[in-house]
């Protein structure tokens, strides 16, 4: 179950907790693709969004298992608020997400500022920046705009970085990192 409202873990975020006796400390930056590849009981994503009003607090992933109902959550909250259309979010990037969060060393949630997005809206927004690519992997659900109050995009940037498991764009003049599931690769500043 998701936290839709202003405060409080979500039932299943307590069961979650409940029932790991221990959470495992945040990951290094040396050990960060093995945070990817399988360490530690549970995986956690909070978020807000400026767009909509509605926070996540949410474990998807607990002792191996990932939990249906919570990705599809996860999907829900990162549609695209334009239109309300909803794509099923690559887990990838959401573990690449959690996994850089939690190496950064802090309870903020994310801001969302864009996650799944429809074609006409990848295409009004290219046609207002040039920094929007044409195929991108926002139109696939495989992508994640965001931002963190309590860090710089640099730090956000080398986080992400770090898990060596995708695309990392850092956006400083609009203060942004963007995330993707796809080939590891990194570009802005």
């Amino acid at each position: 179950m998701t936290d839709t409202s202003s405060n409080g873990l979500s039932r299943r975020a307590l069961f979650g907790a409940f029932a790991a006796t221990a959470l495992i400390a945040a990951p290094t930056y040396a050990n960060a693709f093995s945070f990817l590849r399988g360490a530690g009981d549970i995986r956690r994503l909070r978020m807000t969004s400026p767009r909509t009003g509605e926070r996540i607090d949410t474990i998807y992933w607990i002792e191996g298992q990932y939990i249906r109902e919570s990705v599809d959550e996860i999907s829900a909250f990162m549609r695209d608020w334009r239109s309300d259309a909803v794509k099923n979010i690559d887990i990838r990037t959401i573990d690449i997400m959690v996994a850089a969060h939690n190496l950064m060393d802090t309870s903020e949630p994310y801001t969302l500022l864009s996650g799944y997005r429809t074609p006409q809206t990848n295409s009004m927004l290219r046609s207002k920046s040039g920094g929007v690519a044409k195929n991108s992997l926002h139109l696939k659900g495989q992508a994640a705009d965001l931002r963190l109050g309590s860090r710089s995009v640099g730090q956000m940037g080398k986080a992400a970085i770090a898990c060596n498991a995708g695309g990392v764009g850092k956006y400083s003049r609009s203060n942004f990192v963007h995330m993707d599931c796809g080939v590891v690769r990194s570009w802005g500043g």
